[in-house]
C-alpha cells in the first residue's frame, strides 16, 4: 500500500468538483421546477400544516419506499420521537441502540423517558452489530411472560434503534432475528438512507416503523423535514394522529384527546419535497458515481474507502474514508478543511457526551475505532460524474 499525501487528496476533490471555490460537505440541488412549487405554494396561501401537498408528498414518499405509509413531519428528530412514542416506548424503558450516530438518535430515546443502552457497531456497516447485540442479550438480559429484561435491574428492553450510517444499510435481517427471539420492538434510524436498499427491499421498510430526514444536507431537501414510515394502518393512524396535536376531528371545535405534538410539515416544506422527490433516483445515480471515482482513487492506497456492504445498494450519502491513524484523520481534516475543502469527522460517540455518560454502555471497540479514523468527504451530487 502506498502513502496518500493530503495535497494529493484535496487536489484531486477540487478536480471532481471543478471548482476553485470553497466545497461544501453536501449542498442541495435547486432547479427550476423547486422554485416553482414553493413559489406556487406561497401563491395558495396555504404555507402553513394545512394544505394539500402534505399528503401528496407523504403519497410520493410511500411509492417511493415501499412502505405501508408515509406521514411527513418537521425534521428527523421529530419522527424519531414520535415513532418511538407510537410504538409504546416510555418512562423507565429501556432502548439499544449505536453511540456512532448523530445525537437526535439518543435524544429521541430520551424524550420519550426511556434511556439508551449502547451496543457496538459491525466495523463494515459501521451500524448495530447483531452479533454484538445478541452476545450482550445473552449475557444481559432474561425474557419473563415473552418480555425482555435486564437481569442487573429487571428493567424492560422494550426496542433497538439501528442507524444506516451515512446511508449504508445496516444488517437488518440479522437485526430483524434478534428481535425476533428476545422480543423487541426494531426502529430503524433511516435519517440518512432514502434510496439505500438491503437486497431487494428499501431501508425503513423491515422494522415497525422508521425515521427519515429530508434536513438541507441530505439526498433531496425539504428545507427542513423528516418523515415517519409505518409498516401497519394502526401505527400510520397513530402517528397522524400524535403529529397533528392529537386533535379530535370536528368541524368547529379544538379538542385534543391525548398529549399530542405539532410536528406536522408545513405545507410549503411539502411542496417543495414533491419536486425534489422527482429527481432522487437521477440525484443517486450521480452519487454513486461519485462515490467510483472516490473508491478508484483510493485503491491500493492506506486510505480505506468505505464501499457498500454486500447484498445492499447505497445512497452514499456521504462517503467516507478511514484513514491510517487518529493523527493521520486530524492532519487531513485540518489541511482539507485550511484550503476549502469542507471534510469532517464522524460524531463524537454518544456515550461520550456528558449528558449520557449515566447510562449503560457495552465494550465499544470497533465504535471507538471508527470514530478515531472516519473522514467524511464531499458529497454533493452533480452531473458531471457521467462525463
Amino acid at each position: 500500500m502506498f502513502q496518500m499525501e493530503n495535497s494529493k487528496i484535496t487536489a484531486f476533490i477540487r478536480e471532481v468538483f471543478s471548482t476553485d471555490k470553497p466545497i461544501s460537505l453536501h449542498e442541495p440541488t435547486f432547479g427550476k421546477t423547486d422554485v416553482s412549487a414553493v413559489e406556487a405554494a406561497v401563491k395558495s396561501t396555504f404555507v402553513s400544516s394545512v394544505g394539500p401537498e402534505v399528503d401528496r408528498f407523504g403519497s410520493l414518499v410511500k411509492e417511493f419506499t415501499g412502505s405501508q405509509g408515509a406521514i411527513p413531519v418537521t425534521n428527523g428528530t421529530s419522527a424519531l420521537h414520535v415513532a418511538l412514542t407510537a410504538a409504546g416506548i416510555g418512562s423507565g424503558d429501556l432502548v439499544i441502540t449505536q453511540a456512532l450516530s448523530f445525537v437526535a438518535t439518543g435524544n429521541a430515546i430520551l424524550y420519550t423517558g426511556a434511556e439508551p443502552i449502547f451496543c457496538d457497531v459491525n466495523i463494515q456497516t459501521m451500524s448495530l452489530c447483531p452479533v454484538k447485540l445478541r452476545f450482550f442479550l445473552e449475557k444481559n438480559a432474561k425474557l419473563i411472560d415473552g418480555s425482555c429484561h435486564l437481569k442487573a435491574c429487571n428493567r424492560t428492553i422494550k426496542a433497538i434503534l439501528p442507524m444506516h450510517t451515512f446511508g449504508h444499510p445496516a444488517l437488518i435481517d440479522d437485526l430483524g432475528s434478534v428481535c425476533v427471539d428476545w422480543n423487541l420492538i426494531l426502529i430503524e434510524d433511516a435519517a440518512e438512507s432514502l434510496g439505500s436498499y438491503y437486497k431487494t427491499a428499501h431501508t425503513g421498510t423491515f422494522g415497525r416503523m422508521s425515521a427519515i430526514s429530508f434536513n438541507g444536507n441530505k439526498v433531496i431537501t425539504t428545507g427542513g423535514g423528516g418523515c415517519v414510515l409505518t409498516m401497519c394502518k394502526d401505527d400510520h393512524d397513530t402517528v397522524k394522529h400524535l403529529t397533528s396535536t392529537a386533535k379530535v376531528n370536528s368541524k368547529y371545535e379544538f379538542e385534543h384527546d391525548m398529549l399530542g405534538y405539532n410536528y406536522r410539515m408545513p405545507n410549503i416544506n411539502a411542496a417543495l419535497g414533491c419536486a425534489q422527490i422527482v429527481k432522487l433516483p437521477s440525484l443517486i445515480s450521480q452519487k454513486r458515481a461519485l462515490a467510483k471515482l472516490y473508491e478508484n482513487f483510493f485503491k491500493g492506497s492506506y486510505v480505506k474507502f468505505v464501499a457498500e456492504p454486500p447484498n445492499c445498494r447505497s445512497n452514499y450519502w456521504l462517503n467516507t474514508i478511514l484513514m491510517p491513524s487518529k493523527l493521520k484523520k486530524d492532519q487531513l481534516i485540518q489541511y482539507a478543511n485550511s484550503k476549502g475543502v469542507n471534510v469532517r469527522p464522524a460524531w463524537v460517540p454518544l456515550n461520550r457526551l456528558k449528558y449520557f455518560n449515566g447510562f449503560l454502555s457495552e465494550e465499544l471497540d470497533c465504535t471507538n475505532y471508527l470514530y478515531d479514523r472516519i473522514v467524511n468527504l464531499p458529497s454533493s451530487p452533480k452531473e458531471e460524474y457521467f462525463a
